[in-house]
């Protein structure tokens, strides 16, 4: 997962046309090193459908207020550099509430990309 050092590459990452889903986290979170484990083979399992990127709300935290993330982690998925969907709670999130919001990200994206195809026509 790409790390996001900055306001200017997060801002770069969410304006492509392809799915992005930033994950928001710092490295005291406890419920943060909870998913580390397996986000790995999570984003193997998503290679080529969309892209995940990882933001320090300590590091980047400009991003982090301008996004209002209120709780780590905290998973938003951008497209075009609009917010899409995100999974924001205060639970610590298995890795099947993870790959429904994942699939559900998918979902939204793929719709707006036909909508957006059939006005083209």
């Amino acid at each position: 997962m790409e790390k996001v050092a900055s306001s200017e590459q997060f801002q770069a990452s969410i304006e492509a046309s392809s799915l992005t889903v930033a994950v928001f986290k710092a490295d005291w979170c406890g419920d943060c090193k909870f998913i580390d484990p397996f986000m790995p083979e999570v984003e193997q399992a998503y290679e080529g459908r969309l892209t995940l990127i990882e933001v320090d709300v300590e590091q980047v935290g400009e991003v982090s207020q301008e996004q209002n993330i209120l709780g780590i982690p905290s998973f938003v998925a951008y497209a075009n550099g609009k917010e899409l969907v995100r999974f924001v709670n205060k639970l610590r999130k298995s890795r099947e509430e993870i790959e429904s919001f994942l699939n559900r990200a998918l979902e939204v994206y793929q719709t707006l990309e036909q909508n957006a195809t059939s006005k083209q026509e």
